[in-house]
């Protein structure tokens, strides 16, 4: 069995070392999409930050030579931006409404659905093998989630916040799963900023479509225009959409979809502490060990044996 000190001691290609990366600013995102879940609405935010994400992916873009409209196969452009849909517009919003429910500490859990998602997608559309170590993984994973449901934080989540903030959880990482597993194919052969620009579209277009039919549009639309609140929102989507997305990507391109999931995972405790050194949210016996079982549930998920 592959241990996370193992995989990381063995990082070797530029995709295992992205996708630790990208483990590293997600978490220094969620923090801040936590403070800034507190005045402003998924919806809303969720636009935003895709907004600013592609500010800095076009420079970035022209600065690495990539061009702005290579020559790719209209079916792997189709596949990029309902890989965005699934995994932007759809998964990030679900995120949000959960973190807004049970907080950074308990998504951070929740999260670790995110690679047996991965490996069982694999198996179901890639027709890749899942072996006992990986469902012995699932199970640890979702036993991390009842004791994670268990923890008193004193943070005085009602138990229907805390129920239906795993549901959304759950099925924000399993909406982002599909969304990799789908685009995995189409990454090998397309320039790697230029694909995740085109999965930010593919999650922007049905926000920006979508929001002005709301009734509270204005309302719900109204915080993200009050300067006060980009001190967190604009380094949250600098860290979270724009960085955080293209090293994930990468790590997606560049390395096996099993061990970049693994290293990903590694987000769980980078959350957890910055959840209780920024955030202060207790950290209780029932999280510590939801943690604990949730990292080596995501090990086995991610383990070749």
């Amino acid at each position: 069995m592959t241990s996370f000190l193992d995989l990381f001691s063995r990082l070797r290609s530029p995709g295992e070392i992205m996708a630790v990366g990208s483990g590293v600013v997600w978490a220094a995102a969620v923090i801040l999409y936590r403070v800034s879940g507190r005045k402003v609405h998924p919806l809303a935010l969720n636009l935003f930050k895709n907004v600013v994400a592609l500010l800095f992916m076009v420079p970035t873009m022209l600065l690495l030579g990539e061009r702005l409209a290579p020559a790719v196969p209209a079916k792997s452009v189709g596949i990029l931006l309902v890989s965005g849909f699934l995994g932007i517009a759809v998964s990030d919003t679900l995120f949000f409404y959960s973190l807004n429910r049970l907080g950074a500490g308990l998504v951070a859990i929740v999260d670790c659905f995110y690679s047996p998602f991965v490996i069982g997608l694999s198996f179901l559309l890639l027709g890749e093998s899942m072996s006992a170590w990986q469902l012995t993984g699932v199970a640890l994973i979702i036993a991390a989630v009842l004791a994670a449901s268990r923890s008193n934080s004193g943070e005085r989540i009602t138990r229907k916040n805390l129920v239906v903030g795993l549901i959304l959880g759950v099925l924000s990482q399993l909406f982002v799963a599909v969304g990799i597993v789908i685009a995995k194919p189409v990454l090998a052969s397309t320039p790697l900023v230029w694909a995740t620009l085109v999965r930010v579209v593919g999650g922007s277009i049905p926000l920006l479509i979508g929001l002005p039919l709301f009734a509270r549009s204005r309302a719900l639309l109204g915080p993200i225009f009050k300067p006060a609140n980009w001190k967190a929102m604009i380094p949250a989507s600098f860290f979270g959409s724009y960085l955080s997305l293209i090293f994930w990507m990468g790590g997606m391109k560049y390395a096996k979809a099993s061990v970049a999931a693994a290293l990903n995972q590694l987000n769980t405790i980078f959350i957890v502490i910055m959840a209780v050194v920024f955030l202060k949210e207790r950290l209780t016996g029932w999280k510590a060990a939801a943690v604990v079982l949730a990292l080596a549930g995501a090990c086995l998920a991610a383990s070749p044996f």
